[in-house]
C-alpha cells in the first residue's frame, strides 16, 4: 500500500490502492491483484500482507489501463464560460463526452510527450475520474452511486488547436501520454461526498474548485452515459475539469518543455508529470509492443522467470547438480513427468557422487513454459534436448537417461548426434512407429486435457500405467504418478500428447551408435517386454534388457531400487 502510511488506518480496510511494477517479475501488480480483481472482490475480501514497499524503491503506473476513457466536457459553469469564449470550441454549445483512447494513459511521475509536429497548444485540465464498479445498463440516478467503486485523478491533457479544428474533441484529446492518471485509486466510501480540485503549474494555483461545482452531477452522468451502452467494472469516467485551464489565462498560457503539472484532489493525493522535451522519444509504441495478448502457458509456476533459462530461444527449467568433475549425465523425462520424476533414481543410484547431472523439463511440462504458437514434436523436442547439450558444453561421452515419450525424444537425438551420447539408458520406449491406435488414443487424451483439464484423464493413467502390486500395495508411487500429472499445465500436457500422437515414423534402433539398455516392467503396457525384446535385437550395442516384476509405466515411482539397481549394473 502507498500513499496513507498503513499504521494511521483506522478502518479494516485498505483506503489507497496502487498498481506498480513488480522489479522481479516486470509485470503490473496491486499486491497480487490488479484493479479489476479488486474491484471485483470487493474491500471486504481484500487482505493486507507482505512487507511495506516504499514508492521510492518501484514504479508506480497508472491505477488501471487498457480502457478508453469516458470524458465530459465543459461540466464546470466558469470553465464553460471560458471555454466558450476562448475561441477552441468548435462543439455544440452543450455538454457531450468523449473518449481518450487507452494509450494516452500514463502514470504518475510520467513525462507528458508534447508531439511538438502535432500541436503547439498542450493544456492540462484536472479533473476527478470515477471508477466504475459494477456494470449497469440504463441505470438510474437513484441507482447510479451503487455502480461507482471508487475514484482516481485524471489530468486530461489537451491539444486545444485540435479541439478547435474537429467538432468532436477526440483528436485533440486522444494523443499518446495525454492523460496521466494516479496516483492511487480509492473506494468511494473512503471519500468525502464533495471533494476539492486543485491544479498547480510550476507551484502556481491555476483551478481551485469543488466538485459542488459540477454542473451535471455524477449520477446523471453515469444515467446519460449508460442510456445506450453497458458501463463495465473499470471504465473510467473523467467528470470535467473547472475553470483556469491554460487558454483561459490572459493572454493564454500554455504547457512548455519542463513545466510541471500537479493535480491534487482532497483524499486522492497529487498527480505530478512534467512536459517533456521536443526531442525526448517517445515511449508508448515501445510500451504497447511489450503488452502482447499472446501470453506463455504454464508461466504462473515461476512469474520472475527466475528458474527459467534459455533454450534454443524459449524459457526452460534446468537444474545442474552433482559432481562436476565426473561425467555428464542427461535426463529426458515422459509425458506426465518432470524433472522430479528423475529424483528418486538419482539418490538411490548414487548419481550426484559420481555424476554432473543436467535435468530439465521440456516445453509445457513441469515449470517449462509453452508458447500457444509452438507446435510440439518429437523432433522439436530432439531440437531442445540438443539445446540441453549445447548450454551444458557436451560434446561427448554422456549418459543419457530418457523415460516414455522421452526415449522416443533421445533416440532421435542421438540418430542426429551421433558421437554426444556414449550411453543410453532407455526406461519404457513405446512404440517406433506409434500404431494407429496409438496415435488415436493420444489425440483423444489431449482433447480431454484440454476441455476438461489434467483431474480428467490422470485416473486412467494411473490405472493403466501401473502394475496391480503398485496399485494394491504401494500408495506412496501411485501418489507420485497422480501428483506428477496434476501439477501439469493441461495445454502443455496436451501439445505432448499430440507430439506423441504424431509420432508414426519408425525410428531405427539399429543405428544407435551409443551402448544402450532398455529397463521396462513386466505389467508395461506402453513398453511391453515383448516389444523391448525387439528392440533390444535390433541394437548393434546392447547392453541388455531388464524386466522389473510387478512394475508397470513408472518404472522409479513404482521400484525405484529395482530401477537403480539395473542402472549401476550399466555405468
Amino acid at each position: 500500500m502507498a500513499g496513507n502510511d498503513a499504521k494511521e488506518q483506522k478502518s479494516p480496510f485498505l483506503t489507497n490502492y496502487c498498481r506498480y511494477l513488480d522489479s522481479e517479475t516486470n509485470s503490473a501488480r496491486i499486491g497480487h491483484l490488479n484493479l479489476y480483481q479488486v474491484i471485483e472482490a470487493g474491500e471486504g475480501r481484500i487482505i493486507r500482507s507482505g512487507d511495506p514497499l516504499q514508492t521510492a524503491s518501484t514504479k508506480l503506473l497508472a491505477p488501471i489501463s487498457g480502457r478508453d476513457i469516458l470524458c465530459v466536457g465543459k461540466n464546470y459553469a466558469a470553465h464553460a464560460t471560458e471555454f466558450n469564449k476562448s475561441g477552441y470550441d468548435s462543439s455544440d454549445k452543450i455538454d457531450q463526452p468523449t473518449h481518450p483512447r487507452f494509450t494516452s494513459i500514463i502514470a504518475d511521475g510520467d513525462e507528458i510527450y508534447p508531439h511538438p509536429e502535432f500541436t503547439e497548444t498542450v493544456d492540462y485540465e484536472g479533473e476527478l475520474a470515477v471508477i466504475i464498479g459494477k456494470s449497469g445498463y440504463r441505470i438510474s440516478e437513484a441507482d447510479a452511486m451503487n455502480h461507482v467503486w471508487g475514484y482516481t485523478i485524471c489530468n486530461d491533457v489537451t491539444a486545444r488547436e485540435r479541439q478547435q479544428d474537429h467538432k468532436q474533441f477526440y483528436i485533440g484529446k486522444s494523443p499518446d501520454s495525454f492523460c496521466p492518471l494516479g496516483p492511487v485509486a480509492v473506494p468511494a466510501a473512503r471519500l468525502p461526498k464533495i471533494v476539492h480540485v486543485q491544479t498547480r503549474v510550476n507551484g502556481e494555483l491555476r483551478q481551485d474548485a469543488t466538485t459542488e461545482d459540477l454542473i451535471f452531477s455524477i449520477p446523471s452522468l453515469i444515467k446519460t452515459l449508460s442510456e445506450g451502452q453497458t458501463l463495465m467494472p473499470g471504465d473510467l469516467l473523467a467528470t470535467g475539469t473547472p475553470a483556469g485551464v491554460g487558454f483561459g489565462q490572459n493572454p493564454p498560457v500554455y504547457l512548455q518543455p519542463g513545466d510541471e503539472v500537479a493535480v491534487t484532489i482532497s483524499g486522492l493525493g497529487t498527480l505530478t508529470n512534467r512536459i517533456a522535451s521536443r526531442s525526448a522519444q517517445k515511449l508508448t509504441l515501445k510500451r504497447i509492443k511489450r503488452e502482447h495478448d499472446i501470453h506463455l502457458n504454464n508461466m504462473t509456476k515461476s512469474p520472475s522467470g527466475a528458474a527459467l533459462n534459455m533454450v534454443n530461444g524459449k524459457p526452460m527449467h534446468c537444474q545442474n547438480f552433482g559432481n562436476q568433475d565426473g561425467p555428464p549425465a542427461v535426463f529426458v523425462h515422459g509425458l506426465g513427468g518432470s524433472v522430479d520424476y528423475w529424483t528418486p533414481l538419482v539418490e538411490a543410484a548414487g548419481l550426484r557422487e559420481t555424476h554432473a547431472l543436467h535435468l530439465y523439463d521440456f516445453e509445457g511440462h513441469g515449470l517449462s513454459p509453452t508458447s500457444p504458437l509452438s507446435e510440439l514434436t518429437v523432433s522439436s523436442l530432439a531440437e531442445d534436448l540438443k539445446g540441453i547439450f549445447r548450454r551444458a558444453e557436451i560434446s561427448s561421452g554422456a549418459v543419457l537417461f530418457a523415460h516414455s515419450l522421452g526415449c522416443l525424444i533421445a533416440i532421435q537425438f542421438v540418430l542426429r548426434n551421433p558421437g554426444c551420447v556414449s550411453k543410453l539408458i532407455l526406461m519404457g520406449p513405446p512404440s517406433s512407429p506409434l500404431p494407429d491406435a496409438g496415435s488415436q488414443g493420444a489425440h483423444a487424451r489431449a482433447v480431454l486435457a484440454r476441455s476438461h483439464g489434467m483431474d480428467a484423464v490422470v485416473d486412467s493413467v494411473v490405472s493403466g500405467g501401473t502394475s496391480e502390486r503398485t496399485k494394491k500395495e504401494n500408495p506412496l508411487a501411485t501418489t507420485a504418478v497422480r501428483l506428477s500429472l496434476l501439477v501439469q499445465d493441461p495445454e502443455g500436457y496436451a501439445k505432448a500428447c499430440s507430439a506423441l500422437a504424431k509420432a508414426t515414423e519408425p525410428l531405427y534402433f539399429s543405428q544407435i551408435q551409443a551402448e544402450t539398455s532398455i529397463i521396462t516392467g513386466a505389467e508395461d503396457k506402453i513398453s511391453s517386454p515383448e516389444l523391448c525384446e525387439k528392440y533390444d535385437t535390433q541394437l548393434s550395442k546392447s547392453k541388455g534388457l531388464t524386466v522389473l516384476p510387478s512394475v508397470g509405466h513408472w518404472h522409479v515411482f513404482e521400484d525405484t531400487n529395482g530401477v537403480a539397481k539395473a542402472v549401476q549394473q550399466v555405468l
